[in-house]
């Protein structure tokens, strides 16, 4: 909990971001949504590839925590910071010369096309800030300082709340705007991150231009199989994107966009949970405590399940009022029910998210990130976009079939992921007694 509450209020100030960045472009009217809804799956592989070696860097460092290795813990924080520049640098070189072709691929055409890519340039330019800024909060969690973490995200985030209508309305730069509202609030933050790591040179961790090979080998194996996994659920929504483009047009990636960054807001609770698990299960391990693995496992677990359960009814009874913050504008209003009974399915996905994210998280946390990275590829590329393939191509039941492919999708993956979690750990808890004995 005392890693897990900062975490929450910080993605929940984000995902307000998320939700306000989405509320002010649907002023400017669908085609602008639509854009920023099919580049959003393309930026969040971009910031996969930094949640996963986050995530490694996390790992790493709580398990040489509770291993008592300083040193180890130092030298860890110091590669994943270094090599999440570099990554960062290479990023523009691969992305930038074919994202007109990736946005085309996805369905962009005319307006749509043209808006996309003023927005998406733009973020391309700053991956590298983007890869430091996630990696160093990753290594604040594993340190078990979540509460800079808590702060650094939240004063971006705000910062962006507060630029996107000056940039977008009162510049009048459009979608441009929100594109520099968001790299001007990262910035700041990573600044912010950069004065406590190299100037003040307060944290438990002590960075220095130092290179480790085997350390790097280690964050990979579980930073890797994270960045793909998060990169799964990426190319996922992109999939998803396409699904909802062919079911209804601009429109329907429109109301997938507005729809997903509500549940989206709806998992933050979990999502900061989830990434306590990684640190505490990660710290329990290097210590070769079964018991307290776990306990951490199953306790997040049940909270998670009734912190997703209050969400899905928050969603259901409130889901006509918030779709109104998203078709305010005259076109918009033709979104409206279409909306609504989007966020209601949809809703009903959030209780079953613990059983699978919490147990990915576990696995991470005592190095088994290739196990992470099974159950999140059968959660979204497998599962979820099998069954609104059904549904959509198959059944032919329209633009519902998405939210229900992703609802049945997500369930039946986490009852596999949730009881594969519990043989690992079992498993774990008898190998740690053979050892003491």
């Amino acid at each position: 909990m005392k890693l897990s509450i900062p975490m929450m209020l910080a993605m929940l100030v984000q995902t307000i971001y998320n939700l306000a960045d989405g509320i002010w472009v649907a002023g400017l009217g669908p085609y602008a949504l639509a854009a920023i809804g099919l580049f959003f799956p393309i930026f969040m592989v971009i910031i996969s590839l930094a949640a996963g070696i986050g995530v490694g860097a996390s790992s790493v460092v709580s398990q040489k925590i509770g291993e008592r290795d300083k040193e180890g813990a130092d030298t860890a924080a110091s590669v994943s910071i270094l090599f999440s520049i570099v990554i960062g640098f290479l990023s523009i070189a691969v992305i930038l010369p074919f994202i007109s072709d990736i946005l085309i691929f996805a369905g962009a055409q005319g307006e749509t096309l043209r808006l996309a890519l003023e927005y998406s340039v733009i973020l391309v330019y700053f991956i590298p800030l983007i890869m430091f800024n996630n990696v160093a909060n990753g290594v604040f969690r594993g340190e078990g300082d979540a509460k800079r973490a808590m702060i650094a995200i939240t004063i971006g985030s705000l910062l962006n709340i507060g630029l996107d209508p000056v940039f977008i309305y009162v510049f009048g730069m459009g979608v441009r705007g929100a594109a520099y509202a968001t790299v001007v609030s990262i910035a700041v933050s990573s600044l912010l991150i950069a004065y406590w790591m190299f100037f003040k040179k307060d944290t438990y961790v002590s960075f220095r231009l130092k290179w480790d090979g085997e350390i790097l080998k280690r964050i990979l194996k579980i930073g890797i199989p994270a960045s793909l996994a998060q990169a799964s659920m990426s190319v996922a929504i992109y999939v998803l994107n396409v699904f909802a483009v062919k079911a209804g047009g601009d429109y329907g990636v429109a109301i997938f966009t507005s729809a997903w960054r509500v549940i989206n807001f709806g998992t933050v609770p979990l999502i900061g949970m989830a990434m306590a698990v990684t640190s505490v299960t990660g710290a329990a391990f290097g210590e070769r405590n079964g018991e307290k693995l776990e306990t951490a496992h199953l306790y997040a677990v049940k909270l998670g399940f009734f912190v997703g359960l209050a969400v899905m009814f928050t969603i259901l009874i409130f889901a006509p009022y918030i779709a109104r913050l998203f078709t305010y504008s005259q076109e918009g209003e033709k979104l409206y029910s279409d909306l609504v009974k989007a966020l209601r399915i949809l809703s009903l996905f959030l209780p079953g998210v613990p059983f699978g994210m919490f147990t990915s998280s576990m696995f991470q946390g005592v190095g088994q990130g290739f196990k992470s990275l099974i159950v999140t590829i059968m959660r979204t590329v497998i599962m979820q976009v099998v069954f609104s393939w059904l549904f959509v191509f198959v059944l032919r039941i329209g633009l519902v079939g998405v939210w229900w492919g992703i609802v049945l999708g997500n369930a039946t993956s986490a009852f596999i992921t949730f009881n594969w979690g519990r043989f690992t750990v079992k498993h774990l808890k008898r190998d740690f007694q053979k050892n003491i004995v």
